[in-house]
């Protein structure tokens, strides 16, 4: 019993055991508490409320899984400037709705590729590089308008409200375009050699680049698809909002590091399953309908416990890394034994 322990916390699907127990356990908590908190729309409703989030969280944990002290943190601001430049072109120009979320998707990629090739080319560190493009796209946004910029395109309100029916139920586009990303990415980092490359850059950058792995290119794209989902989650954002403002998606980019992480991402790198990131964004979710449901507490109650959780998650990273590390020293030890013995 003991060794199955041992091997399960070292196991790499052991955080994503624990984010799973622990939604789990909230989910259920809220459903013995709560009428009607047990049924299938709240449950899709997880997806449909927190899709931007979703989509968001997906593209930092690249960033955090390359190294490097790898982080994004212009993300929720590139939400906001996709937003308000979205209500600017349908506001005062003719263009075609689609050919709109087109040309802001290039946004979020312009400015993953900016911070990519200055954290790459230039070693910077990316915590600087990203709040510089998080203070650019912050002032960018201000410049277009100050004040709130309402949507309203018959085209993009009917994309906004547009849902798919599942019995009884509904997902909206966001959601939907929401577990397309995580996915597309889930099996981008499982089969791809760039994922592979990604993970292996993040474990061990000097060992990569002795394998012949160009390191810098990729993280590099790391990079760029952090910027294209923020741009993606901002428009999902627009269709929840129907606006462009420059508090849009505030905080944003704390929320998907806490979410990354306690879906099992560590900060160090090299370690991360897509699908935990969902179930931490979901947590989050699952929390705030909990307080929603109760009625009389402050939505901040959820930053509260987000903020235990993500300590908690940081000390179990640690803990679980020493361990492997002793596991790795035993079997070293023993090796050697057995060799001299031979």
């Amino acid at each position: 019993m003991r060794n199955f322990i041992s091997n399960l916390v070292a196991s790499r699907f052991f955080q994503f055991y624990v984010t799973l127990a622990l939604f789990i356990v909230l989910f259920g908590i809220g459903s013995v508490s709560f009428d009607g908190f047990f049924s299938p729309q709240v449950f899709l409703n997880l997806f449909i409320d927190n899709a931007p989030l979703i989509i968001v969280t997906v593209g930092i944990t690249f960033t955090i899984l390359s190294g490097f002290g790898g982080i994004d943190l212009s993300v929720g601001a590139v939400v906001a400037l996709t937003c308000m430049s979205l209500a600017y072109l349908m506001r005062d120009t003719s263009i075609h709705p689609v050919w709109c979320m087109i040309m802001v998707l290039f946004i979020g990629t312009a400015v993953g590729t900016l911070n990519g090739f200055l954290i790459t080319f230039f070693r910077l560190q990316p915590f600087i590089v990203t709040l510089g493009t998080m203070f650019l796209c912050r002032g960018l946004t201000a410049m277009i308008s100050r004040d709130s910029v309402g949507i309203d395109n018959e085209f993009y309100g009917e994309l906004a409200f547009w849902s798919l029916p599942i019995g009884d139920c509904f997902l909206s586009l966001g959601a939907l375009i929401a577990l397309f990303v995580v996915l597309v990415a889930t099996l981008v980092l499982k089969y791809t050699s760039f994922g592979r490359g990604v993970y292996a850059i993040g474990g061990n950058e000097q060992s990569a680049r002795l394998m012949g792995l160009k390191a810098d290119a990729i993280r590099w794209k790391a990079y760029i698809i952090s910027g294209f989902c923020a741009s993606l989650g901002g428009i999902t954002y627009s269709w929840i909002m129907l606006s462009g403002y420059t508090q849009h998606g505030l905080g944003m980019e704390m929320e998907a590091i806490a979410s990354s992480v306690i879906g099992g991402t560590q900060l160090m790198g090299g370690v991360a399953f897509i699908p935990g990131t969902l179930l931490g964004v979901m947590i989050q979710g699952t929390i705030l309908t909990i307080i929603s449901f109760q009625g009389t507490l402050s939505a901040w109650w959820t930053k509260i416990v987000v903020g235990v959780l993500l300590c908690l998650f940081i000390v179990m990273q640690a803990v679980v890394t020493e361990h492997k590390n002793k596991l790795m020293n035993l079997k070293a030890e023993k090796s050697s034994k057995d060799k001299k013995h031979n």
